[in-house]
């Protein structure tokens, strides 16, 4: 047998056996290899894994824990201007009137117009999203990118504050792709529900290939904190 022929031979088994896209499996037991998992806590591993990889974590009780803390976030880093995202979890917040009232400049995505949107995204001093998952092995933000949370607000302001909750943890990157199948069948076909492009953010911008040092906040924000609720 070619290998083109073995290649196609492959092919068709996987076909045959339903490895196609919209038909979600359970995950399989891979006896360890493979699939990691995050231990006896996704929590603490997450945090582990986020802090090494340079981002703050901030653990909260409750809504007005969080608002104090993105209050206090602001104060610290000095921000004038506020871009807001609006993640479901967010609008719950109501971040935008609690941040306004304090004589804060707030500007949400959902009301900027497609002409005249670069010029806020640019001039943002730091960029307040939700989040769809957060990956416990890597220590990662997992973002779905949507008109109502572009990626730019991710990428754009210099300072990136994400705010989650706790069972938007998932052990691993296996996990990850299930969740997302899962979600895509809910919506009927894969194809309708994947976004355009799925971020994935493990700290804040890094780059090594600068006379082999390793310099942050070059492509995007130099500071990501995460606040992530318990409830």
């Amino acid at each position: 047998m070619t290998s083109r022929e073995a290649f196609l031979d492959r092919v068709r088994k996987a076909v045959a056996a339903g490895n196609r896209a919209g038909i979600v499996h359970p995950l399989p037991d891979r006896n360890g290899v493979g699939y990691q998992g995050a231990g006896s806590d996704p929590l603490e591993r997450f945090e582990i894994e986020w802090k090494a990889a340079g981002g703050q974590l901030h653990l909260l009780h409750d809504a007005d824990a969080a608002r104090a803390k993105v209050l206090d976030l602001i104060q610290t880093h000095q921000v004038r201007k506020i871009l807001l995202g609006s993640d479901p979890l967010l609008t719950t917040l109501d971040l935008q009137q609690f941040l306004q009232q304090r004589g804060l400049e707030v500007i949400k995505v959902q009301d900027l117009e497609a002409a005249t949107s670069p010029e806020p995204f640019f001039a943002a001093d730091i960029g307040i999203s939700g989040v769809d998952f957060l990956i416990a092995e890597t220590g990662s933000l997992v973002m779905r990118s949507a008109p109502n949370q572009p990626r730019s607000i991710s990428l754009l302001p210099p300072v990136h504050i994400a705010i989650a909750e706790r069972r938007q943890l998932v052990p691993d990157l296996f996990d990850l792709f299930h969740k997302t199948s899962e979600f895509s069948q809910d919506f009927g076909s894969l194809a309708s529900a994947l976004p355009s492009c799925l971020t994935l953010i493990t700290g804040p911008s890094k780059t090594g290939d600068i006379e082999l040092r390793l310099v942050t906040g070059v492509h995007g924000p130099g500071t990501v904190h995460v606040l992530m609720l318990d409830s």
